[in-house]
C-alpha cells in the first residue's frame, strides 16, 4: 500500500493536491495527509494554492530548490499542456526528489506511545498479541472469535498492562483469508492503523519440520508488524483493501464462474454414469429424460430403475444451475446496458470496443483489476496478474523458473484465454504479428510459452488504453452495443 500511494502521489505535481486526496479511498487518505505534511517545501505549497501555472514564481523557486526542470517545461505547464513525457518526466523528479521522505513519513508511527496489536484469527478463537516494542515480552490472550466487545476490554486491559495513556494509537495487523476485509474496516472506524498482510510473504524458517503454534504465529506477525511500523520496507506484502462496493462487485462473475463449473461436474456425471453402463450420450439436452428412457443396455435391457431416477434427479440439479447461469448473465447484460453514471460500467464498455473481448472478460478485468486498483507501472501490473518471470541464479546454475503465478488467479486465466483470442480475432495488430513472427513456427510447447507473453503485454496495452484512450497498435474496434443485444439462451449440455 505504501509503495503505490507513493507512485500515486506524483500526480500531485500535475493534478493538484485537492483532486488527489479526493481520488483516494477513505483508508489511504489519513496516510495522504500525513505524507504531504512531511514533505513539505515550497513547490508542494505552490501546489496547493493552485500556483502550479505561475512561471515565474517556479523559477524562483527552483533556483532554491535545484529541481532540474527545464525552461520549455515551464512554458508547457503555464499553458496548461501536459504531455506524457513531460508528466513521466515530473514523476521521475518527484521520486528521486522525496521517495526516501515519504517512505519515513509513511512508516514512521506518530510520536508518542504506541501499542501494537497482532491478530491470529481462527474460526472459534482469536489469539491476540500485544507489545509496545520489540524488547520485552508480549502480551498473550485468547478470546472468542468475533466478540468485538472483549476485542475493546482486551485493548483498553493491554493499554493499562503497559502503562499507556486512553488515547495512545494502536497499530494492528492481521493475514487475509477467510475472515475477509470486515475485521480491517471494524479496526479502521475505531481509529486503529491495521494493515491486513499477504500469508505468502511472512518469513517461515526453511527446515523440513517446523514448530508451529497459534501462540508462535501471533508472536511472529507482532514481531513483524513492529519492524513494518519502524522502518523496515520489505518485511512483507501488504493487502489493497477494496471499498465495500468494490468488494461487492465481484460477486456476480465470481458466482457465475462457480456456477459454470457445477454445471460441467453434473454434466460430467450423467455422461460418467452412463458410461459405467455401456452408454454414451455426447450432449444432455433438454430432451434428456426422453432419450433416457429409449437407451439401452449391452442385453437389451432397460437402464435400472434406481440408476434412472438417480440420473433423473442429477439431470433436475443441471437445469437448475443452468437456470441461474442465464439469470445471472442476463443481470449482468442488463447491468451493462441501462446503467449510467458509473465509472466501472464504462471501463467495461470501453473493452467491449475492441474484438476479442466479451462480456465475461471484460467484466472480470474491471471488477477484479481496473476499477478500483492503483496500478504504478507495468511492472507492477504484471506481479498483480501472477504473469512477471522468476529467474533462478546461484553460482555456476541458472535457469528460468516460469511465471510466478502470485497474482490473481482468475485474471490470470482469463488473461490466457483472451491472449488466444487476441491472437485469433485481431490478426493485423502489432501484438499478433510480433507472436506469429517470435513463436508461430514453433512447436506446441513454445507457442503455449509465447501465448503467456502475449497475455502479459495485452494486459499493459488494455491498462493503457482505459487509462489514455490509446487504441492498441493495429486493434480493431466494434460498438459494444453489438455485443450486447438479445438474451442468452446457451443450449443446456456441456
Amino acid at each position: 500500500m505504501q509503495t503505490i500511494l507513493i507512485f500515486d502521489l506524483a500526480d500531485v505535481l500535475i493534478e493538484g493536491f485537492s483532486r488527489f486526496v479526493a481520488s483516494l479511498s477513505q483508508q489511504l487518505r489519513w496516510q495522504a495527509t500525513d505524507v504531504i505534511a512531511g514533505l513539505g517545501g515550497e513547490p508542494l505549497v505552490a501546489l496547493t494554492e493552485g500556483r502550479i501555472a505561475e512561471t515565474t514564481y517556479w523559477q524562483s523557486v527552483l533556483e532554491r530548490t535545484h529541481w532540474p526542470i527545464t525552461v520549455q517545461a515551464l512554458d508547457t505547464m503555464k499553458e496548461g499542456r501536459y504531455s506524457s513525457k513531460l508528466r513521466q518526466e515530473i514523476r521521475n523528479l518527484f521520486l528521486r526528489s522525496f521517495m526516501m521522505t515519504a517512505m519515513h513519513t509513511l512508516q514512521t508511527p506518530p510520536s508518542g506511545a504506541v501499542l501494537y496489536l497482532a491478530f491470529e484469527l481462527g474460526g472459534t478463537e482469536w489469539k491476540l498479541g500485544f507489545s509496545t516494542g520489540l524488547a520485552g515480552a508480549p502480551r498473550l490472550r485468547t478470546m472468542r472469535a468475533r466478540d468485538l466487545r472483549a476485542l475493546w476490554d482486551e485493548v483498553t486491559r493491554a493499554k493499562k498492562r503497559f502503562g499507556l495513556p486512553d488515547d495512545a494509537g494502536v497499530y494492528s495487523c492481521y493475514e487475509a483469508g477467510r475472515d475477509g476485509f470486515w475485521l480491517h474496516r471494524c479496526l479502521m472506524a475505531h481509529g486503529i492503523h491495521n494493515v491486513v498482510v499477504d500469508s505468502a510473504s511472512i518469513e517461515v524458517k526453511r527446515r523440513g519440520r517446523r514448530t508451529k503454534t497459534d501462540r508462535l504465529d501471533a508472536s511472529k506477525l507482532l514481531t513483524m508488524l513492529i519492524r513494518h511500523c519502524t522502518g523496515e520496507q520489505k518485511v512483507w506484502s501488504v493487502v489493497l483493501v477494496p471499498s465495500v462496493t468494490d468488494e461487492d462487485r465481484r460477486h456476480l462473475h465470481r458466482d457465475l464462474e462457480e456456477m459454470k463449473a457445477e454445471r460441467t461436474q453434473h454434466s460430467n456425471r450423467i455422461k460418467g454414469l452412463l458410461a459405467s453402463c455401456g452408454l454414451a450420450v455426447w450432449e444432455v439436452g433438454e430432451d434428456f429424460p426422453t432419450v433416457l428412457e429409449g437407451v439401452r443396455l449391452w442385453d437389451g435391457q432397460a437402464v435400472p430403475a434406481d440408476l434412472h431416477q438417480r440420473l433423473l434427479r442429477e439431470f433436475a440439479r443441471l437445469q437448475f444451475v443452468d437456470r441461474q447461469i442465464r439469470d445471472l448473465a442476463n443481470a449482468r447484460a442488463r447491468r451493462i446496458r441501462t446503467t449510467e453514471s458509473d465509472p466501472a460500467i464504462e471501463q467495461v464498455r470501453q473493452l467491449l470496443e475492441l474484438k476479442g473481448l466479451g462480456p465475461n472478460s471484460a467484466w472480470l478485468f474491471v471488477q477484479e483489476f481496473f476499477a478500483w486498483r492503483q496500478i504504478a507501472n507495468r511492472r507492477q501490473l504484471g506481479a498483480l496478474a501472477g504473469l512477471t518471470p522468476t529467474p533462478y541464479q546461484s553460482g555456476d546454475s541458472e535457469r528460468e523458473q516460469g511465471i510466478s503465478k502470485a497474482g490473481n488467479r482468475r485474471l490470470r486465466a482469463m488473461a490466457i484465454e483472451i491472449a488466444w483470442c487476441w491472437v485469433r480475432y485481431q490478426p493485423h495488430s502489432a501484438l499478433s504479428q510480433w507472436y506469429r513472427h517470435r513463436f508461430g513456427q514453433g512447436n506446441s510447447r513454445l507457442r503455449r510459452i509465447g501465448i503467456v507473453a502475449v497475455a502479459r503485454k495485452l494486459l499493459v496495452q488494455l491498462w493503457q488504453y482505459l487509462k489514455t484512450g490509446a487504441l492498441p497498435e493495429g486493434a480493431e474496434t466494434i460498438s459494444w452495443r453489438v455485443k450486447m443485444t438479445g438474451r442468452r439462451r446457451a443450449p443446456l449440455g456441456v
